[in-house]
């Protein structure tokens, strides 16, 4: 039975590999817009109510222990979003490898034991 189980996880595991590598570009991160206020006097972003400049856009993350942000282009957004959304997945794909590598390496030490 627990040869199966084996044999089960092992194909789950291969099945994790190949969508990992179908991903396509990563990038860790989350976007913001950013509606921004001008030194200027008597610019519109200082009227009542004020309408302040942008949209903006901007990606923020941790790598590595350091923070940092990035102002995106609005062409960019598509490729931008993709990517997050890949970053993402990423993530979740290698939980569940790991979930999956430890239930497999439990089960092999249980039946080398026996």
């Amino acid at each position: 039975m627990d040869t199966k189980r084996e044999t089960q996880i092992e194909r789950q595991i291969e099945k994790v590999k190949r969508d990992l590598t179908a991903l396509g570009n990563l990038r860790p991160g989350s976007l913001s817009t950013q509606y921004n206020v001008c030194g200027s006097p008597g610019c519109r972003c200082k009227a009542t109510p004020p309408e302040k400049h942008g949209p903006y856009y901007q990606v923020s993350f941790t790598r590595k222990g350091k923070s940092s942000s990035k102002f995106v282009r609005k062409e960019d957004l598509p490729a931008i979003r993709r990517e997050l959304k890949n970053y993402e997945s990423m993530k979740l794909l290698v939980d569940t490898w790991i979930e999956l590598a430890t239930e497999l390496s439990n089960l092999r030490l249980k039946r080398d034991r026996a």
